[in-house]
């Protein structure tokens, strides 16, 4: 099976043109990167234990949640390819009209960055990287799933 075989049938279904990265901002970016990241934390919770939805949702509530994703971050900064550690600044020092209920503007911010990079890295096509990336993050903030 192709590597991001949904990004590309999700292309070629619906005539999407190839689109200059650059022109994307940060926060869009962080949109699709937040389900992204979401999607990877489900799929691994899901394929790890069949259970009812609602233990299925509190254990993916305790990771997609800003001041883990915040976190998730700061620990990857070592890990970052100099052009993601660009989209994750990028994406921290957006403007957002908007932040979480309970977090912080500053994690609510290097949330937005994580989310910035896992958007990059999908629309990219990179999707094993954002895998690789979670992965790692999840280690050194030592989260089981």
């Amino acid at each position: 099976m192709k590597e991001d075989n949904v990004l590309n049938i999700i292309k070629n279904d619906f005539e999407i043109k190839e689109v200059d990265m650059n022109t994307y901002s940060p926060l869009t970016l962080a949109f699709i990167g937040d389900g992204i990241f979401d999607l990877i934390i489900r799929t691994v919770i899901v394929e790890r234990a069949n259970q009812t939805p609602n233990k299925l949702h509190n254990k993916k509530a305790g990771i997609v949640k800003a001041p883990t994703q915040a976190r998730m971050g700061e620990a990857l900064q070592d890990v970052f390819s100099e052009e993601e550690a660009d989209i994750y600044r990028r994406g921290r020092n957006a403007k957002s009209y908007s932040t979480a209920k309970n977090a912080s503007v500053a994690d609510y911010r290097k949330a937005t960055g994580l989310e910035a990079v896992m958007g990059y890295l999908y629309l990219k096509g990179q999707t094993e990287r954002a895998v690789e990336l979670t992965k790692i993050g999840l280690e050194k903030l030592e989260i089981e799933i």
